[in-house]
């Protein structure tokens, strides 16, 4: 019996680590309402489009999109998700790398603070690397945009207003950072925040053999 309660505390401990990498109000998890994880609802994105167009962040265009989808079992999935930056969707499963897909959101306290990290390896990257975002679950597209353009974010945006990715990229909360490549497999994930640019490029050359 004592064994069974250990366990059953071990394994919670374990969910929310997974789940709760920040503390407070603004921790980044999934399901809640304003205060107490992310907020619900399907928000129309027309104006963040225009918005983020005005802060200069760039069309899903500049990505790198095959005309198949990725194969395997490690294979990003055939997800369509909107662009905020331009009309239209884009198909994940396209995707080609390398490439740094980061999870993020405006109600996720550590998203926030990595933001600017990512912008950073985007700009000394350039053409050697590809870095994305996937904006989830945000009730409001325009706070996020204002938030991006803050952070010095210029790279793509994808916008996921129902948390579709949530199941086919086992995404137990935000921020969270996958890492593709060249044939548009996830070659690894990272489910804690990058707290500095170091550890960020160390993680790229890592998982993507790429020098930013």
């Amino acid at each position: 019996m004592r064994r069974l309660a250990i366990a059953v505390v071990a394994t919670g401990l374990l969910l929310t680590a997974c789940s709760d990498v920040g503390t407070g109000p603004d921790k980044p998890t999934f399901g809640g309402t304003a205060g107490s994880g992310a907020p619900a609802g399907d928000p129309d994105t027309t104006a963040a489009r225009a918005a983020a167009q005005d802060a200069g962040i760039r069309p899903c265009s500049d990505l790198r999109l095959d005309d198949a989808p990725a194969s395997g079992d490690a294979a990003l999935p055939e997800l369509e998700l909107a662009c905020l930056g331009a009309d239209g969707t884009v198909d994940l499963s396209r995707l080609r790398g390398p490439a740094v897909v980061n999870l993020w959101a405006s109600w996720c306290k550590p998203c926030r603070e990595e933001l600017p990290l990512l912008a950073r390896l985007d700009e000394r990257t350039g053409d050697r690397l590809t870095v994305v975002g996937i904006d989830v679950q945000d009730s409001d597209p325009e706070a996020a945009v204002r938030l991006a353009s803050d952070a010095g974010v210029t790279y793509p945006q994808l916008v996921d207003p129902d948390s579709t990715t949530r199941g086919p990229l086992r995404v137990v909360g935000l921020p969270q950072t996958i890492f593709v490549d060249a044939q548009g497999r996830m070659v690894a994930t990272e489910r804690v925040p990058f707290t500095s640019y170091d550890d960020l490029t160390a993680a790229v050359r890592q998982h993507l053999e790429v020098q930013p």
